[in-house]
């Protein structure tokens, strides 16, 4: 447990300093925490709002230790990192949190899987699949899902097989039955140090069905209370099983049946939670730096019902970014706007997002299609 009377003197490392890393820097500004992230970008979205921004490569061992030298407490945004440097820190009496172990078993999908099935939860039918270019595992057939198992994210690594002759990832890869679901979930969560947990309400996410990128997120979801006690139960149970401190986001699968099934976890702050700043009395970036830090855990409850849409580069886009309709975006009730400074713009890559609270979520939602229509973030 952090001794309070260090406050507001705390250090918090952040490994990566993207948009995650960004907001993650803004709540701990506004609770005054120190922040230092590392990112290998030159100029990276939490430039300037984090107090240092290190230049480095997150894969390399000599850059998280300079990050490690500076700071009290260290965490990530993003998975994709060295991980046998974070044990060497965590030996040296440096908390980092997640913990290493929880990051190697979220790094390797089939890992997190076998994890999940070992502790008895619901995933849909996996396998490993060493060969891709071999044909599926007995026991599998058309159409299948095929994941990469490390590196992948916003719908990259991931791809359906719809038969033989299709082209297929090159890497080593698992194989999923190819679930029909009638609605992508998220369960937010977060976990102290003491092994408390909060959850916020359910979540509901929309995906683009060509590049599997989340394009909105409504809070609360719209599914009946005994669904959610199911998929709050599931996401606990997840977290509990990989001994997570910080915040997760456990994606599922909802069938036709009522079934709910783990997709996967993010063991950070994630793109269903951006609502969360506005629409929960605790957002998921003040509760994440809270549970890292072994700070006291904040209230999950909402303050409206939300709807929050990323604004997406437009197909084809290239160069600086220009947002259109801002103006107009701004007029709409409810509507909170963020931007994440990134200087270049390509297409489908996340520049920013907006959260819409209303009354009512129908209101939300309108006023979310509204928002979807105007917005446009283009290049020059």
């Amino acid at each position: 447990m952090v001794d309070h009377t260090s406050l507001p003197g705390l250090r918090l490392g952040i490994i990566g300093g993207g948009q995650l890393g960004r907001m993650m820097a803004q709540e701990a500004r506004r609770m005054g925490i120190h922040t230092t992230c590392l990112d290998p970008q030159e100029h990276p979205p939490a430039e300037g709002v984090a107090d240092i921004c290190i230049r480095g490569d997150l894969q390399s061992p000599e850059a998280i230790r300079e990050l490690a030298g500076r700071v009290d407490v260290l965490t990530f945004e993003i998975e994709h990192i060295h991980t046998p440097v974070l044990h060497e820190i965590r030996s040296r009496g440096i908390p980092v949190f997640p913990q290493p172990d929880t990051l190697e078993t979220i790094q390797d999908k089939l890992v997190q899987k076998q994890c999940f099935l070992q502790a008895g939860l619901p995933v849909p039918r996996f396998s490993a699949w060493d060969s891709p270019g071999e044909g599926l595992p007995r026991g599998f057939g058309y159409p299948a899902v095929q994941k990469l198992r490390r590196g992948g994210y916003d719908g990259r690594g991931v791809q359906v097989l719809t038969g033989p002759r299709g082209e297929i990832l090159e890497g080593p890869s698992m194989v999923e039955e190819c679930i029909s679901f009638e609605m992508e979930l998220a369960v937010l969560l977060a976990r102290g140090r003491d092994g408390e947990i909060r959850t916020w309400p359910v979540i509901e996410m929309v995906f683009d069905p060509h590049t599997q990128i989340c394009n909105s997120v409504c809070a609360p979801a719209r599914i009946s209370q005994e669904v959610a006690e199911r998929a709050l139960d599931v996401g606990t149970r997840a977290v509990e099983a990989l001994e997570g401190v910080g915040v997760f986001a456990v994606e599922l699968f909802l069938t036709p049946q009522g079934e709910v099934l783990i997709n996967e976890v993010a063991p950070r702050p994630h793109n269903s939670g951006h609502w969360t700043i506005e629409g929960s009395l605790t957002s998921q970036f003040d509760q994440h730096i809270r549970a890292v830090c072994g700070l006291p855990l904040g209230s999950t409850d909402l303050t409206k019902p939300s709807v929050m849409v990323n604004l997406l580069g437009a197909a084809g886009a290239s160069g600086s970014p220009v947002i259109r309709g801002y103006d107009q975006a701004l007029a709409l009730p409810g509507l909170n706007f963020h931007w994440y400074e990134k200087d270049r713009v390509s297409s489908q890559r996340k520049m920013g997002h907006v959260t819409i609270l209303a009354d009512r979520l129908d209101e939300a939602l309108e006023l979310s299609r509204r928002a979807e229509q105007i917005l446009r973030v283009e290049g020059i």
